[in-house]
């Protein structure tokens, strides 16, 4: 990321391990406190400032929230605040300038963070119906501390703590996630389809209220066979084969009677799957030590890939018509 020709860029911080979602959620709430005090001001002072302040003062009151329209405004209003600094609260809000247009704010962290150490942090912020936006980086490992086992991880996957091969399945962010209703959801691939994810990511910024991204994220852990200059077409092919599988989830849809869950990989072709495990170490190698025990983790975990892509396509073609009819006939008679 840079910044853009106004000098206007990315502010960034970093949170302990642990706490990153909470970390975040606060940076999200100190910004909006700020500009609950610019809406202040403003309110308290619009019968004492000439009309062409008040004129601004509402249209920024009326579309705060608005990236872009408050953008606009800040543009048109900072030079007339600077010509009326006499005018009550005019400094005050000027001091504030910063906070005028709309943050975007990103919370961004790999699986290690996201399904384990902090997934509790994680839940408790995306429950808590803000308007933050969160990217997960899965590379099914923890990248950073030397390769062990996650929750992200999948059968047969060899990993520090997993060097037989893990046993158990992948837990299901996105599934978990999407269990709320109100979470805007994204399991995105770039490499499979770079226009999808684009606009996966421009839909969870645009969404009002918590969104979640999941990445495929190819990493050095999983030995990639031909290094890290073969990962694009590696995961290209996870998305082919069924591994990965991408789709958004917009409960905005669900409120217009559509359903909010659109699959945007093709049919998987399943007969390609081995051939996606096989080309990375971290699962030939346990078909090198006991093929016998490696082709039944092989099999559970194609097993647990189709079981989460038939539960997916479920989802995806049930009827949200009649759903929100009875959820509103229920409100009403509440």
């Amino acid at each position: 990321y840079r910044k853009d020709e106004n000098g206007r860029g990315v502010a960034w911080a970093n949170s302990l391990f642990e706490d990153n979602a909470e970390f975040g959620l606060g940076m999200k709430i100190a910004s909006e406190t700020l500009r609950h005090k610019i809406e202040d001001l403003m309110l308290g002072s619009l019968s004492s400032v000439p009309n062409a302040l008040k004129a601004l003062y509402n249209d920024w009151i009326e579309s705060r929230d608005d990236t872009l329209k408050s953008a606009q405004i800040r543009d048109r209003l900072v030079p007339l605040l600077e010509q009326n600094l006499d005018a009550p609260g005019v400094r005050e809000i000027l001091e504030l300038k910063q906070y005028l247009n709309k943050k975007s704010q990103w919370i961004i962290g790999g699986d290690g963070w996201a399904y384990d150490i902090g997934y509790g942090g994680l839940d408790h912020v995306l429950a808590t119906g803000e308007d933050v936006n969160v990217l997960v980086l899965d590379t099914e490992v923890y990248s950073n501390t030397g390769g062990q086992s996650s929750k992200a991880s999948r059968r047969g996957s060899i990993a520090q703590f997993t060097a037989g091969g893990k046993a158990v399945q992948k837990k299901d962010l996105g599934q978990i996630a999407m269990t709320y209703g109100n979470i805007f959801v994204a399991q995105v691939n770039s490499n499979a389809n770079q226009a999808a994810t684009l606009k996966a990511i421009m839909a969870a910024e645009a969404y009002p209220g918590p969104s979640l991204i999941i990445a495929y994220s190819p990493c050095i852990a999983h030995g990639i066979k031909g290094g890290m200059g073969s990962s694009g077409d590696q995961a290209e092919l996870a998305s082919k084969c069924g591994y990965w599988p991408t789709y958004t989830f917009d409960p905005r849809l669900a409120a217009e009677g559509k359903n909010p869950l659109k699959i945007s990989s093709k049919e998987p072709d399943w007969s390609l799957y081995e051939e996606f495990l096989l080309n990375e170490v971290r699962y030939n190698a346990l078909k090198k030590i006991d093929p016998e025990h490696a082709g039944k983790l092989y099999e559970a975990n194609k097993a647990d890939a189709m079981r989460r892509y038939r539960q997916l396509k479920r989802l995806a073609n049930a009827d949200f018509g009649d759903e929100v009819a009875s959820t509103d006939a229920a409100s009403e008679n509440a």
